[in-house]
């Protein structure tokens, strides 16, 4: 519990921004058109008025606005290079203003045509993990935290180059995020996390009213099955509730990768690919296949339960994130970790999905990286920089909480919420790397054909450059992508074959069928 109050919405700022600073944040757009006369006008204007120019042409409000942004700006982040291309933003925005809720966010502009480009919330899943640690620094962020240095290196195949993307800690209680109402921690769950997403985001397009009109984007992975679709569905009836067209979310697709999205596909093909590549024995897959009925609800057996305990004690010594990358060793946990590293292995109890739970993730050049990140967020100087733990919780950031106990409520499925979403007109892709035995490329094919979606466009294989990248189907309002060589968190493992299909997802295009040179170089 955090006794701080929820931060304010509106800072003041000692003086008034300049039209200049209002166009850079895309909150002003000086005529391009103006005469020379009109020109001499305004500024006679303005220097008779004593105002400044953004005032003369704005209400005050612009200058709020202005001013709160500006409270939120990044300068720069310790061991940053020092020059990047690009703003960014991080803060913290009200998701329950009676509970004193408040979540964390890290906002980077695209490094080009920031205008234009769609705006992309990513997501990662646990539940209970943090996107700011995982997506944000190790995976499709501009930035990459380094080993055995204080500092924090560029990504080349940084997200930012398609869109204008943004990373946010939910529920309170995940990362720097935080409630005032101790009991919150206990009484998270699906529905609870999706309402907070959606405060949160009505409240960040006050904050950034500039992106509100841009194509917008929910991304994710594992648990994100459940955290996109069900905020996706929160969204499109805010929508409908909306008096006005200002108060909408221009919500124009979902993409989800190696994602629970249903309990009873997700286990059987859990199974059946880690048996097939020859991962558990015989015996102990015939176990599981005869003590295991995988229904709809996901609960299973005292019997089944235990074949699952043995399973995944067989496999505890390799990566089921990422079947042929290294395991994150005692030996190198203990050369990674400082004194003050804490990655969390907190399990969700009691339900199938706990399974699901994000775990260590690694990475082919090193397994050990999220004890590198633990130790960079936890620098007092680097939560200074990014405005973060402002109110002084009493515990230390890790990868995924240690301060949520229980979780309240889990679907077994989000099928019925994708068949909506892809019904209701919205570009819906499933991408899955091909290498992961936790949510398997397996349990998403399984899942999806439950869908009953007639196929447009048969099975096939897609290329970077002159390689087979992976293969994709399209079926009527879903596109399916396997990445080759992918784990669980595809754009750590895979980096430029994760930008191309992020690249050809919020574009509508279908991934490449020839052999191409240069993408996404």
């Amino acid at each position: 519990m955090c006794t701080a109050s929820v931060p304010p919405d509106v800072h003041q700022s000692p003086s008034r921004p300049t039209l200049k600073q209002l166009e850079l944040h895309g909150l002003f757009s000086i005529p391009q058109a103006m005469s020379p006369a009109a020109t001499i006008l305004l500024l006679l204007a303005v220097v008779v008025t004593g105002a400044s120019t953004a005032a003369a042409l704005r209400p005050r409000n612009y200058e709020r606005v202005f001013d709160r942004q500006e409270a939120d700006r990044v300068e720069a982040l310790p061991g940053q290079p020092s020059e990047v291309g690009f703003r960014q933003f991080a803060g913290y925005v009200t998701a329950n203003e009676s509970h004193g809720r408040a979540l964390f966010y890290w906002f980077f502009e695209a490094t080009h045509d920031v205008r234009k480009k769609p705006l992309v919330l990513w997501l990662n899943g646990g539940p209970g993990c943090s996107s700011v640690g995982y997506g944000a620094l190790e995976e499709l962020g501009p930035f990459l935290v380094q080993k055995g240095k204080p500092e924090i290196s560029l990504n080349p195949h940084a997200w930012n180059k398609e869109a204008n993307l943004l990373f946010v800690e939910a529920p309170a209680g995940v990362g720097f995020s935080y409630t005032n109402t101790t009991k919150d921690l206990t009484q998270f769950g699906d529905d609870l996390t999706a309402t907070d997403a959606h405060a949160f985001l009505v409240n960040w397009f006050k904050r950034f009213p500039q992106f509100r009109g841009h194509d917008f984007y929910l991304a994710g992975e594992s648990y994100a099955g459940h955290y996109v679709p069900q905020l996706a569905t929160k969204i499109v009836e805010g929508n409908k509730k909306a008096h006005h067209k200002k108060d909408r979310i221009n919500l124009k697709g979902i993409m989800i990768g190696n994602a629970a999205i249903d309990a009873s596909s997700d286990d059987r093909g859990l199974a059946d690919y880690a048996w097939d590549h020859a991962v558990i024995s015989d015996e102990l897959y015939s176990k599981i296949k005869k003590e295991c009925t995988f229904p709809d609800d996901g609960n299973e057996s005292k019997a089944c339960n235990d074949a699952w305990s043995d399973f995944f004690q067989a496999i505890r010594n390799i990566d089921v994130y990422s079947l042929y990358t290294p395991a994150c060793t005692d030996t190198l946990a203990n050369a990674s970790r400082s004194n003050s590293s804490s990655v969390s292995s907190w399990k969700l109890a009691g339900t199938s999905l706990a399974r699901v739970h994000h775990g260590r993730p690694y990475n082919t050049y090193d397994p050990c990286v999220d004890y590198h990140v633990v130790d960079y967020l936890n620098r007092g100087d680097v939560q200074a920089a990014l405005h973060a733990n402002v109110t002084g919780i009493p515990y230390a950031w890790t990868p995924c909480s240690d301060a949520l106990t229980n979780w309240t409520d889990s679907v077994a499925s989000t099928l019925p919420e994708v068949k909506k979403l892809a019904e209701a007109g919205l570009r819906v892709w499933v991408f899955s790397g091909d290498t992961d035995d936790r949510v398997p490329v397996t349990s998403t094919r399984y899942a999806l054909r439950k869908l009953g979606l007639p196929t447009v466009k048969e099975w096939r294989e897609w290329f970077t450059s002159d390689q087979v990248g992976g293969y994709t189907v399209v079926y009527d309002g879903l596109t399916l992508v396997t990445i080759r060589g992918a784990g669980h968190m595809v754009p750590m493992i895979t980096p430029v074959q994760a930008r191309q299909v992020f690249a050809h997802f919020v574009t509508g295009q279908e991934m490449p069928a020839l052999p191409v040179v240069g993408t996404a170089a």
